[in-house]
């Protein structure tokens, strides 16, 4: 069953990719990017790491995607508007993908991807209860400095965005 799902999240990821690239619609691009992170989710919930899978959906699908759809309608991106480009410069982006494709070919070849697979023994560290016993045991110093720094960015934000009410 956990293949079956495998492959059918992967044929839904590589097509959203695919899709976020050929489609003409930027607001179609952002729905397929979506689309792609939920797939990406589901190979998070097959791997156990749910925390993982919650950190995606939220951040990702739902925080920045909605902000990029956000930007794209404020641009109203229209064909009209949008210049063309030269042949040439359609030319180097073909041969500079060309050669990424050949270096990741390269470097993918000599891996033995059963080898690697059989070394990951299967446990429950991606569980939401073991990261939170980690968290708050081993590393609780480091998580309290963290959260403190964030606290003093967050107020250095609102004091320098507030206006000086002396100026009014």
């Amino acid at each position: 069953m956990d293949n079956i799902l495998f492959f059918i999240l992967s044929a839904l990821a590589i097509g959203g990719a695919l899709m976020v690239i050929l489609a003409r619609n930027p607001v179609y691009s952002v729905l397929f990017t979506i689309l792609t992170f939920f797939a990406i989710g589901g190979h998070f919930l097959l791997l156990n790491a749910q925390f993982l899978f919650i950190v995606n959906i939220i951040v990702y699908a739902g925080a920045i995607m909605v902000l990029f759809l956000y930007v794209i309608m404020m641009l109203n991106l229209n064909k009209q508007s949008e210049p063309t480009q030269p042949f040439f410069i359609k030319v180097i982006a073909a041969i500079s993908g060309g050669l990424l494709l050949i270096t990741l070919l390269g470097a993918l070849r000599g891996m033995d991807s059963d080898k690697v697979i059989s070394d990951i023994p299967y446990s429950d560290i991606g569980l939401v209860k073991n990261l939170g016993k980690v968290l708050f045991t081993e590393y609780l110093i480091p998580f309290e400095i963290s959260s403190v720094l964030f606290l003093s960015a967050m107020i250095g934000a609102v004091m320098l965005g507030k206006k000086n009410l002396k100026d009014h």
